[in-house]
Parts: structure tokens; sequence; C-alpha cells
């Protein structure tokens, strides 16, 4: 019989202490980039803004996005199992709010912004400061969410971008872009 350290300390310390209030506060000063998420196929094209983006890999080039399962989306990146992510320059922060808002559904989204299809099938922002076009690999769940791995197939540096559009303190700023 093994044992398994992991195992022990996760059971050990299962049960957090820390409120949802005192975690999303913590959570707001750190400070993050802006992207759309979006998919397209058989589950139906669907977007929506998400700040919870990071890389993995660089072998294969593979990115993280953590989608909540409660998201009216979530269904459609998992039936369609592609994801173009469009990382937002400042002059986005309208369309980051059209594609974060609950109300609209996702033709009116989509009815914003200047649109490309990548190579997926998914749509990218045409002048998005990156954009990155992806298949879902692995998927994993944790807590309310899930965490889809996402392996890149292609890539768009915007070469006109000059800075970028960041999450922080539960409001938008601008990161300029170090060019040399």
């Amino acid at each position: 019989m093994s044992h398994n350290p992991a195992a022990a300390l996760l059971s050990e310390h299962s049960s957090s202490q820390v409120s949802q209030e005192e975690f999303r506060e913590a959570m707001s000063l750190l400070g993050a980039p802006v992207v759309l998420v979006t998919t397209d196929g058989p589950g139906g094209r669907q977007g929506l803004t998400v700040s919870a983006i990071s890389s993995v890999s660089d072998t294969p080039p593979t990115v993280l996005v953590c989608l909540n399962r409660s998201n009216r989306s979530h269904q459609s990146f998992l039936q369609n199992g592609i994801v173009g992510i469009s990382v937002l320059s400042p002059n986005h922060s309208d369309l980051a709010r059209v594609f974060a808002s609950r109300s609209l559904d996702a033709q009116e989204k989509f009815s914003h912004g200047s649109w490309e299809i990548g190579e997926t099938g998914a749509a990218l922002l045409s002048d998005a400061l990156v954009t990155l076009d992806c298949v879902i690999r692995t998927i994993h769940s944790a807590g309310t969410h899930d965490v889809l791995f996402c392996e890149v197939q292609s890539i768009y540096n915007n070469p006109e971008a000059e800075h970028g559009l960041t999450w922080f303190s539960r409001d938008f700023h601008h990161l300029p872009i170090n060019k040399q």
C-alpha cells in the first residue's frame, strides 16, 4: 500500500475558512488581462469576457481558460471543443462590457466589433491586441468552474497595438506595450 501525502493534505485542509466575499476581494487585487473568449459549432456561437486566463506551456503551446459552469455559454464551449481568445486593448473596454452582459444574447454581442473566423471556426476580434485560435485538449473541474486547457493552433499579434487592457480593483486599466 502506498502513502499519498498530497491526498492526506487535501483531506486535512478540505474545508476553507475563507469566505466567498473575502476571496473575491483578494482576487480583485490580482491584475489580469481582459479577453473575449468565443466558440462556434454544433453547440452554437457564444462569447464572454474573462480575466481568468494564463499560459501553461510553450510545447505544445497551451493556455488555460476558466469558465463558470453556471454561465449560459459553458455547454457551447464544451460541445464545440474550440476557443477563440481575443486579448483586448483599451479601446475595447465598451466591448468587454457588452460581452460581460448577462442580458444580451450571442447575436447581440457579436453585432459589436469586427470579427474574423479562425482556422478552428472560432470568432476572433479583428483589431485585438493578440488573438489565439485554440482547440480544447483537457477539461478539469474545480469548484464552480471548469478549467479548459487549450492548445493554440494559430496566433495573430497586432503590430499597431500600443496598450493592453487589464482588470484590477474592479476597473479597467491601461498598460503600455514596450516595443523594442
